[in-house]
């Protein structure tokens, strides 16, 4: 395909959705999986000034880390098209996680079941911005598998917050997670009115 660098006119709305989550939970490659467009990545190789600041523990081979924002596209229709930004999960990027949700429609946050522990901080901040979301677990090769619903009470999720296993490096997986996370939006949308 192709690879579009501009919009068409036909376009009438842009809707921005947030992937969100702890560090090295797997946000860059959800979004470059989804992406339809060459998705703009701010990832840099880790130093050993980040050894007393980022925790590696559970994160194998790990060697870079996204220091903005990784952002992909995905047209929907000739019409619609949805705008994916992934924030960094470190604590000392909490600025632009508020910089980036402002007018975002909802948030999806990816967990990993082993490092739940991580993953409060992000919801902590995803709920006081008060956006909607939903919930993704990257069950990593491997792995242990868990419920989702053994997740929603680890996490003290309300009962309608969407969880659903998701493998960001797979596109039916991502895909069937925003999708279920857009379902959520519009129901919230429908329940509003």
């Amino acid at each position: 395909m192709a690879e579009p660098s501009y919009l068409p006119d036909s376009v009438q709305r842009t809707v921005k959705i947030l992937v969100v989550g702890h560090f090295a939970v797997g946000k860059t490659t959800f979004v470059g999986t989804l992406s339809e467009i060459r998705p703009l990545r701010t990832e840099e190789v880790m130093t050993e000034a980040s050894v007393s600041v980022d925790n590696l523990a559970g994160t194998p081979g790990k060697v870079t880390t996204t220091v903005a924002m990784d952002f992909g596209r995905i047209t929907i229709s000739d019409e619609l098209v949805l705008y994916l930004f992934g924030t960094p999960g470190q604590d000392r990027f909490v600025s632009l996680f508020r910089d980036l949700s402002q007018g975002a429609l909802g948030a999806l946050v990816l967990v990993d079941p082993t490092r739940l522990s991580e993953s409060f901080p992000v919801l902590n901040l995803v709920e006081d911005s008060g956006l909607p979301y939903g919930v993704g677990v990257n069950h990593f090769d491997g792995g242990q598998r868990y419920d989702p619903e053994e997740v929603r009470q680890a996490l003290d999720l309300t009962s309608d917050t969407p969880i659903v296993p998701c493998d960001p490096r797979d596109e039916r997986s991502a895909s069937g997670a925003l999708i279920d996370l857009v379902k959520y939006l519009l129901d919230l949308d429908v329940r509003s009115q």
